[in-house]
């Protein structure tokens, strides 16, 4: 089994870097160019395009941030119908805080992806804004959970959702004793 889950990791890495590269090409920019686009070193985008490093949610990030894409475009390319089951996504920690799974990749035909998250107990999770324009829409599926939005709370009960511009500063509390599960869409505009 931890075979099996290894050779699927390294699958991911080497799949990441291709679209890495793919996208690198496609705005026809040289190695250099995109570490200053990104702030991420040349070194280290090389490695990832490489497939010899997993690169963390933090520095994913900022590489789709500086090219202006969806977090999603450095995903795996899903199939014309595809089916997310939990725990079969792939899946990326930050910290104690936050476990981020993938459902679905962002596409040019829907404008939009979407992630399954696990706020962890007694936790905060406080993201960089994302990309100019973009929405984020929110649904608690179990727990109760705080999100900060600017100097704004909103409490959110299960099944209670909330849609905002995710390039503002915004920050999930979970103060309860339980992982609390949350939906997350994120809407870009075209």
């Amino acid at each position: 089994m931890k075979e099996h889950e290894d050779m699927q990791t390294k699958e991911v890495i080497q799949q990441v870097g291709q679209l890495l590269r793919q996208i690198r090409n496609e705005q026809k920019l040289s190695l250099e160019e995109l570490a200053q686009k990104t702030g991420v070193s040349k070194l280290t985008l090389g490695k990832i395009e490489r497939g010899e490093t997993n690169p963390t949610l933090a520095v994913i990030w900022k590489i789709t941030k500086g090219l202006s894409i969806p977090l999603s475009r450095l995903m795996v390319v899903g199939e014309p119908v595809a089916v997310a089951r939990c725990g079969e996504g792939f899946a990326v920690d930050v910290g104690q805080a936050w476990h981020l799974e993938m459902m679905f990749r962002y596409t040019k035909e829907t404008g939009m992806e979407m992630h399954r998250a696990c706020l962890r107990s007694n936790s905060i999770y406080e993201p960089e804004a994302h990309h100019e324009g973009a929405i984020e829409l929110v649904t608690v599926m179990k727990g109760k959970v705080s999100i900060q939005v600017e100097s704004d709370v909103y409490e959110l009960n299960e099944f209670d959702s909330i849609q905002f511009e995710a390039n503002k500063k915004h920050s999930y509390r979970n103060e309860e004793d339980e992982v609390a599960v949350l939906h997350l869409t994120m809407k870009y505009s075209s």
